[in-house]
């Protein structure tokens, strides 16, 4: 196995000019650094991860807190984090938040005590006032997912939630549906509550009176739209379609009520938000409304690369990203 001394025979430098390579720091002139690159890959050698993080203070490493784990579109956010980290080669570092404000803060603060040179955080439950305080305590870059905060110095990205629920309820009433049922997303998260929001406006605007037995707070998982539709059925409300605020509520929807009899969307029409993987193959195939999770992780990634890097960023802080509706097999023209 070579070692950093068979690097310095092979490029002529002095142990500490490798060192300086390695750890990038440190002037080191072009011509220098690609002989010590090229004798590196030559020998095979491999730098010990661990001096250096003793010797720049830095773990080399980009820190993803998620919300959970489950399901398939956390699964694409974060193949789209560890193939930006790989390319940058940085360690991702990945933290579960167990979806509260408080692991998403004590999530954070031991990122940064793992010497992170930057913190990507998946935000649902602290509010953007605690967020902007928890930045101020920190000494590593902070880039929020999740999010869209206009605040100097506070890097976010998010989707335009009340967008893409208006979207979803936009498509049931053209279609001529009067009776929307909503599973909603867990109404103490941002998300759910802005989801929420348009949901109501959106029936407001069309002259159609809220009805409270036709919601349901879910948990974002299958398992939650199921309930919501046996909760529905079981106290007789009466309903042509469903906005589930996610497609895994939509797809626990539907199989309940394939359960109960009904056909999709011939008796009930029903619409989730996300599309993930699974809405193009269930059946029938879910309409959705598309958030380009791997067009937003991947510039969060860059950000969080640059700000380690301490390049110079542009004043822009909030970025936003628009959904798009995606109309399968699960929804159709009201029959009455």
């Amino acid at each position: 196995m070579a070692t950093i001394n068979d690097v310095c025979k092979a490029a002529g430098v002095s142990k500490a000019t490798v060192s300086r390579v390695i750890n990038q720091n440190g002037q080191v002139k072009e011509s220098t650094r690609n002989a010590v690159l090229q004798a590196m890959k030559a020998l095979g050698y491999q730098p010990n991860v661990l001096a250096q993080a003793l010797a720049t203070n830095s773990a080399n490493a980009i820190g993803l807190i998620l919300p959970q784990f489950q399901g398939s579109y956390f699964g694409t956010l974060l193949h789209q984090a560890a193939q930006g980290a790989q390319k940058a080669r940085k360690t991702l570092l990945v933290m579960d938040s167990h979806n509260s404000a408080e692991g998403e803060q004590s999530a954070v603060q031991l990122l940064q005590s793992q010497r992170c040179d930057a913190i990507m955080l998946y935000s649902r439950h602290l509010t953007n006032q605690a967020l902007k305080e928890l930045q101020a305590t920190l000494t590593v870059p902070l880039v929020i997912l999740n999010r869209t905060i206009e605040e100097v110095g506070l890097h976010s990205f998010g989707f335009e939630q009340q967008q893409s629920s208006a979207l979803a309820m936009k498509h049931l009433l053209a279609l001529g549906h009067n009776k929307i049922a909503c599973i909603a997303s867990p109404l103490d998260s941002d998300t759910g509550r802005l989801r929420f929001a348009a949901y109501q406006a959106q029936l407001e605007q069309a002259g159609i009176a809220f009805d409270v037995a036709l919601t349901f707070e879910g948990d974002n998982m299958m398992q939650s739209g199921y309930a919501a539709v046996v909760k529905f059925l079981e106290q007789k409300a009466i309903f042509s379609a469903i906005l589930a605020c996610n497609d895994d509520m939509a797809l626990g929807a539907m199989r309940a009520l394939h359960e109960y009899g009904l056909s999709i969307p011939s008796d009930v029409s029903v619409i989730g938000i996300d599309d993930e993987p699974a809405a193009a193959y269930s059946v029938p195939s879910l309409s959705t409304v598309s958030l380009p999770i791997e067009q937003l992780t991947k510039d969060a990634v860059e950000l969080a690369l640059q700000l380690a890097e301490r390049k110079n960023i542009q004043l822009v802080t909030a970025h936003r990203y628009l959904g798009q509706l995606i109309q399968r097999e699960s929804t159709a023209s009201a029959t009455c």
